[in-house]
């Protein structure tokens, strides 16, 4: 099994709010420990303490490589109501290269099982998300066949999020059931630190423990290397050209945004 993931797909710096660690640090910690690339996925700002909603397409001022690694722009925007609708508008979510759609119950009173269900899905269908963060949060319970099973059908990602084992309750029981699903139904998953200081960017052990004692698949996980983690990015680019025209018609300037 992987004794490492190359990309990490879930990271926060201080603009965060209650992260500790600015990007260059991230960055560092992640060429110490051989990571090809990390996504920053700062919290959007309906979530207190995180910085302006225009923070996203700013990422355009930043360098494509840091410290030698790859820096994939990116978000973690919060689902703001049980329909699914998030807290970034679309012409910021164009300017990502990775989206994550989250419930944080700081943001959105969680509703029923169901109604967290029908959430969940209502982000997944937004063609910019890629991936929901954190599902097996016990905050946020849902119901996670119908997710997961929405998820591979849409070509989007299942989180394996290795913060899940290590502080939430019940949360190495309820990583466990989702990534046995996943196996079962064939959804792919990206194996994420969830990090909020830089020591913990890449730091997914853990997690993959976890997914090789099940005997998970290897090639479900997306981000096992800079090559699988491009082949995803490249589906996700057809995707979004594939809307760019609807929404361009829409008014909304569906366009990716360079970086220096």
């Amino acid at each position: 099994m992987l004794d490492k993931i190359m990309v990490d797909t879930h990271t926060h710096t201080v603009l965060s709010g209650h992260a500790w660690s600015t990007l260059r640090e991230n960055a560092v910690a992640a060429a110490k420990k051989g990571l090809y690339g990390f996504c920053l996925t700062d919290h959007a700002h309906a979530l207190p303490g995180s910085g302006p909603f225009f923070r996203t397409a700013a990422q355009r001022m930043l360098p494509v490589i840091m410290e030698g690694v790859r820096i994939y722009s990116g978000v973690e925007a919060n689902i703001v109501n049980l329909d699914g609708g998030l807290d970034v508008d679309d012409k910021q979510l164009f300017a990502t290269e990775f989206c994550i759609g989250s419930l944080h119950d700081l943001c959105t009173k969680p509703g029923t099982s169901s109604e967290n269900t029908n959430a969940f899905i209502g982000a997944l269908r937004h063609p910019c998300v890629d991936i929901l963060g954190h599902i097996d949060d016990y905050r946020t319970p849902n119901e996670f066949s119908v997710v997961v099973s929405e998820a591979g059908r849409l070509g989007k990602l299942v989180e394996i999020n290795n913060n899940s084992i290590l502080i939430r309750r019940g949360g190495r029981e309820r990583v466990e059931e989702l990534a046995r699903l996943c196996a079962v139904l064939g959804t792919r998953v990206a194996v994420a630190s969830d990090a909020h200081l830089d020591d913990m960017v890449g730091s997914v052990t853990p997690a993959l423990e976890l997914l090789e004692r099940i005997g998970f698949p290897e090639e479900l996980i997306v981000n096992r290397s800079a090559d699988a983690f491009k082949e995803y990015l490249n589906e996700r680019n057809a995707r979004m050209d594939s809307v760019r025209e609807h929404y361009a018609a829409a008014g909304v300037p569906a366009k990716r945004i360079p970086r220096r």
